[in-house]
Order: structure tokens, then C-alpha cells, then sequence
């Protein structure tokens, strides 16, 4: 486990697991959310679905990670950064992050979803 993931462990005063330990290994290094398929079949671990889906509680109740739902009706999930929009292509279902300034928001904004054909499937 590298030293940056022990200081997150550390500095969210959690336990740690080999399961956590995998969950955000791959969030670490992924460009874009991913869903739960997509990081059960990057971690170097096994675990159930209920497992992950109970990590992934604790990771959101602690502030760690974001989450999510797309027009698949699945759930995605990266770390928590900056608010942020994501795009979704309609066509071929891609997910990219997008900067983009929001403006004051009276409240708490959790999610900007914009949807739409990415440059890629629109030629």
C-alpha cells in the first residue's frame, strides 16, 4: 500500500481493509467515474457486492468519494474533488469530467449531468 493511501486512512480516522485499500487504489488512478462493474474488474482483491456497496456508504458519509446515476441507471463513482459537471454521450455512453463554473448557488449543489453527443460520435 503506498504511503499517500495510509495517510488517507490516517487522515479520515478509518480502519483499514484490503478491501478499502483496493476500492480506492483504483479510484486513485482512474480518469473518469467508474461504476461498480468497471472497478470490481480493476481491483486486485475479491469482494461481494455487498461489501463494496457498504465501503463505498462509508467512503460518501466521510466526504471521500462522489457518486452518481447515469441514463444506464447505473451508479458511478469517483473521489471527491471539486464540484464538478460531467458529460455522458449519448450515443456510445462515454463519461467525462467538465470544469465549469457554476456560479453562486443558493444551497448544496451533489451533481451537474450534461448530456449530449461527444465530438467522437458526432463526426
Amino acid at each position: 500500500m503506498s504511503e499517500q493511501l495510509q495517510n488517507v486512512f490516517q487522515e479520515y480516522d478509518i480502519k483499514f481493509t484490503t478491501a478499502r485499500a483496493s476500492i480506492l487504489e483504483v479510484l486513485k488512478v482512474a480518469n473518469s467515474p467508474l461504476s461498480y462493474e468497471q472497478i470490481k474488474e480493476k481491483m486486485s482483491v475479491r469482494m461481494d457486492k455487498a461489501t463494496f456497496y457498504r465501503n463505498i456508504a462509508k467512503f460518501e458519509a466521510l466526504g471521500m468519494v462522489h457518486k452518481f446515476e447515469s441514463d444506464d441507471r447505473k451508479w458511478y463513482f469517483e473521489l471527491s474533488s471539486t464540484t464538478h459537471a460531467h458529460f455522458i454521450c449519448e450515443q456510445c455512453h462515454k463519461i467525462t469530467c467538465m470544469n465549469v463554473d457554476i456560479g453562486n448557488v443558493e444551497g448544496e449543489v451533489t451533481s451537474i449531468v450534461l448530456k449530449g453527443t461527444c465530438k467522437e460520435c458526432h463526426s
